[in-house]
């Protein structure tokens, strides 16, 4: 099964880098260029434990639907989405915050498996996994921007 393993950093506290990853809004926000938008269960602000989120967005060439709920959280250490329904045979992503020293370390563990046979590993292998880590490559880039300025604020207004 293929697996994407990210690190990222981020000069922000912990507590703000975990809610920035669980914001459907800037999720919104970093995926505009797919126009990918949250259709169905929580369409905005924070996504918890046992919530669900259908997203609708333009993927290798087609408008694609993809469901995914939120199985497990530890409040400011990490989440678990896994697909419910979508093109894939599965897909989970486990996200980790590691507090460091002036920052927070970021871990994206993304494990899936493709339909479709040798054709789904063929596009796997020479384009599929490349574009899963380009897209979360960028997502985690918009969220070091709103993170490491106060942009944050506007997304995260209930808090401080």
């Amino acid at each position: 099964m293929p697996t994407l393993h990210l690190t990222s950093f981020i000069a922000a506290p912990q507590d703000i880098v975990f809610d920035l990853n669980r914001n459907v809004s800037l999720h919104k926000i970093a995926m505009e260029h797919v126009k990918e938008e949250a259709v169905g269960g929580i369409t905005s602000g924070l996504i918890n434990k046992d919530d669900t989120v259908t997203w609708k967005g333009k993927h290798l060439f087609k408008t694609r639907y993809f469901t995914s709920k939120i199985t497990e959280m530890k409040p400011y250490e990490s989440f678990t989405d896994k697909m419910m329904k979508g093109d894939f045979k599965s897909f989970e992503h486990q996200h980790f915050f590691k507090p460091a020293a002036n920052g927070t370390i970021v871990i994206d563990i993304i494990t899936y498996e493709t339909p479709y046979g040798w054709v789904g590993k063929l596009v796997n292998k020479f384009f599929l996994h490349s574009y899963l880590e380009k897209i979360i490559n960028h997502r985690n880039k918009v969220i070091k921007q709103y993170a490491e300025t106060e942009k944050w604020r506007a997304l995260l207004s209930n808090r401080r």
